[in-house]
């Protein structure tokens, strides 16, 4: 079996054991009366990935206010591409076009529905920390004992993760320098960790993103474009999506946010409540951007 067949095959099994728990484990409302009344929506939500966690619980929040009921399943990349796909999930909002996920929508795009781009400026990263001895990815090779000869990465399975292994370290003869696979949660533990201890630390990163504001780092040039140019953050559903959820579909073409809008979103949600109150952060943060519900849905909702 190769390595796409086993791919696919985990993520079914991922899907199926989404699809079997998602009344029991999701958090989501009850629904109500409004414009989506009725409606049942899940959404899926790449684990770590903060700007489409926070446009989740957005628009999580704005769906429930117009009477939908709304769950949450959270998985990686892979499985949430084919669940929503294959229908178990209905949406998501984190589609890094065109580079980083191009795999997954090669893949699955013919059964997918693009709803639009959200946000259009949002390139991938190696974040170092700010006193680091060195500016540029062209550096790294000459300086790598100085980092530990390790660069922190995060999920496997992640377009930065792969892009990193096949333009990053071939590009730049970052071949001695192990690249560790993780979690976004341990990048960032290690991040924390080394910022405040005063140590050297190399990570793959992406803007907009909290960690920015929250720690002294910086990226490193890139002259040889191995990471891309930046892209675009697209929500997409299910095949079918805007016929059984018109309201929702249009609404979500109408979806845009600035990167102080972002980074503002993702610091309260992240940052100050370090991912633990996400619908409250966001009615927070929308009594913080009044008028924000009312211009995405045309005024169908205050």
């Amino acid at each position: 079996m190769n390595t796409s067949t086993i791919s696919r095959v985990m993520a079914t099994l991922v899907v199926a054991a989404l699809t079997l728990t998602a009344c029991g484990s999701s958090e989501g409302s009850s629904g109500g009366d409004g414009p989506m009344a009725g409606q049942e929506i899940t959404i899926g939500v790449f684990s770590g990935w903060e700007e489409g966690i926070a446009a989740s619980y957005l628009w999580g929040h704005i769906f429930e206010q117009a009477g939908a009921e709304v769950s949450y399943q959270t998985a990686e990349a892979g499985p949430t591409y084919a669940g929503v796909a294959q229908g178990q999930l209905d949406l998501n909002f984190d589609a890094w076009l065109p580079a980083t996920h191009e795999s997954y929508w090669k893949e699955y795009g013919d059964d997918l529905e693009d709803l639009g781009t959200w946000f259009d400026n949002a390139p991938l990263t190696i974040a170092v920390n700010k006193d680091a001895p060195i500016q540029s990815l062209s550096e790294l090779k000459a300086h790598a004992d100085e980092f530990g000869n390790r660069i922190v990465g995060i999920e496997p399975g992640a377009g930065l993760t792969q892009i990193t292994k096949d333009q990053v370290i071939p590009q730049y003869g970052l071949n001695t320098m192990k690249l560790v696979e993780s979690s976004t949660t341990a990048m960032l533990a290690e991040l924390k960790s080394a910022t405040e201890s005063g140590e050297n630390i190399a990570v793959t990163l992406w803007r907009p993103h909290w960690a920015y504001s929250a720690f002294p780092i910086r990226d490193l040039k890139d002259p040889k474009n191995a990471l891309g140019d930046p892209e675009e953050i697209h929500a997409f559903g299910t095949k079918g999506f805007s016929e059984e959820y018109p309201e929702a579909a249009k609404w979500i073409k109408n979806f845009e946010m600035t990167d102080t809008q972002l980074s503002s979103l993702e610091e309260l949600m992240f940052n100050q409540n370090h991912g633990n109150k996400n619908e409250q952060s966001v009615e927070q943060w929308l009594k913080d951007n009044p008028g924000f519900v009312k211009q995405v849905t045309d005024g169908a909702l205050p």
